[in-house]
């Protein structure tokens, strides 16, 4: 995603070579599948909905600034009903399963007031800057149902190997991490109330088949690869 319309081009540009845009040997250390992050993701944003007592089963899902929809082909089933939108045209697959649109703009969502229970923007607002952060909280809220879940997941800036993969990837090169307290802040200035954040990724994929239940129990300590930040839109 990128903040303006004259950046467009540009970032449409990476579609074609995202896989190798994105590839780093500290990053493939961590993790040799490229899925593993979003299957990391998925586990995470279904223990949260779980713990705020709610069931992916009954929820629509919109997944903002979704890319090429790998996150959606992984959990879409799992949902009454998966779509995706990102500004990028180019970045949105063809071939995808479930349903994805091209945003008008950065901070536009092409969707009706209140059309979806569950918002979700993965690795999004760190491309987004300045004022353009608020507006697009505003459109979250906008197309949530009233009480409606937003889950934020953003690189932690805490942590020095995220920082310096960030720093290598050309992906990334206008990326303005933010804090699991800024990001709060936001939410909270456009009405949303915080319920939890918890932090992950702090185990190699190999490790993390054996230690996940330790992860578990870290997952309030500020140090993982990234953070997931789950808030409720006003009743």
């Amino acid at each position: 995603m990128r903040t303006s319309e004259k950046e467009r081009p540009e970032f449409d540009q990476y579609a074609h070579s995202y896989a190798e845009l994105i590839d780093d040997p500290i990053r493939n250390r961590f993790a040799r599948d490229p899925l593993h992050f979003h299957r990391r993701k998925w586990l995470l944003i279904d223990r949260l909905l779980k713990r705020a007592g709610v069931t992916a089963r009954t929820q629509r899902w919109l997944d903002v600034g979704c890319g090429r929809g790998e996150l959606l082909e992984l959990a879409g089933n799992n949902f009454a009903q998966a779509i995706g939108c990102d500004p990028s045209g180019s970045m949105l697959s063809s071939g995808a399963t479930f349903s994805m649109h091209e945003q008008p703009s950065l901070v536009e969502l092409p969707f009706d007031d209140r059309s979806v229970d569950f918002v979700t923007a993965v690795c999004v607002y760190h491309h987004v800057h300045g004022s353009a952060r608020t507006l697009l909280t505003s459109e979250i809220r906008r197309v949530l149902t009233p009480g409606g879940l937003c889950c934020i997941i953003e690189h932690n800036p805490w942590n020095p190997v995220t920082r310096a993969i960030v720093r290598r990837c050309s992906v990334d090169v206008d990326a303005e991490l933010l804090t699991s307290r800024k990001a709060s802040v936001l939410l909270q200035a456009a009405g949303f109330e915080s319920l939890s954040t918890d932090y992950f990724l702090y185990f190699p994929e190999q490790l993390f088949n054996r230690l996940s239940s330790m992860e578990r129990m870290l997952c309030k300590m500020p140090f993982g690869g990234q953070y997931a930040l789950l808030a409720q839109a006003p009743a």
